[in-house]
C-alpha cells in the first residue's frame, strides 16, 4: 500500500538548518510530482515547494533562495534542505504526491514537526 514517511524535523534555533527527508513506496514515485507543504498553528496548510517528475523546481516566495528540494529515485526518498530558518517557518511539514505537478496531491504523508525559535 502507498506510505510516504517524513523524518528530519525537530526544533532548531533561527539562523539554523534541518533537512526533512520523505520515504516512499507503493506508486510509481519517479513518475509523479512531489511537494512540500506546511501548516502552522491556526493556519491553513500552504505549499512550499514542488519538483517534477523531470526535476524542475518551484517554491513559494516565503522560502526561495533558503529552502531546495530535491529527491532521489534510487532511494525513493524526497527531501527538504532548509537553511537559514526563520520563527515563520515553524510547521508541520508534509511531503505529498500528486500524478502531475498542476494537479492536487493524491497521497500524503503523516508530517514531521519543524519549531524555529
Amino acid at each position: 500500500h502507498v506510505q510516504l514517511v517524513e523524518s528530519g524535523g525537530g526544533s532548531v534555533q533561527a539562523g539554523g538548518s534541518l533537512r526533512l527527508s520523505c520515504v516512499v513506496s507503493g506508486f510509481t514515485y519517479s513518475s509523479y510530482c512531489m511537494h512540500w507543504f506546511r501548516q502552522a498553528p491556526g493556519k491553513e496548510r500552504e505549499w512550499v515547494s514542488q519538483i517534477s517528475a523531470d526535476g524542475s523546481t518551484w517554491y513559494t516566495d516565503a522560502v526561495k533562495g533558503r529552502f531546495t528540494i530535491s529527491k532521489d529515485n534510487a532511494k525513493n526518498t524526497l527531501y527538504l534542505q532548509m537553511n537559514r530558518l526563520k520563527f515563520d517557518d515553524t510547521a508541520i511539514y508534509y511531503c505529498a504526491a500528486s500524478r502531475w505537478c498542476s494537479t492536487h496531491p493524491v497521497y500524503w504523508g503523516q508530517g514531521t514537526q519543524v519549531t524555529v525559535s
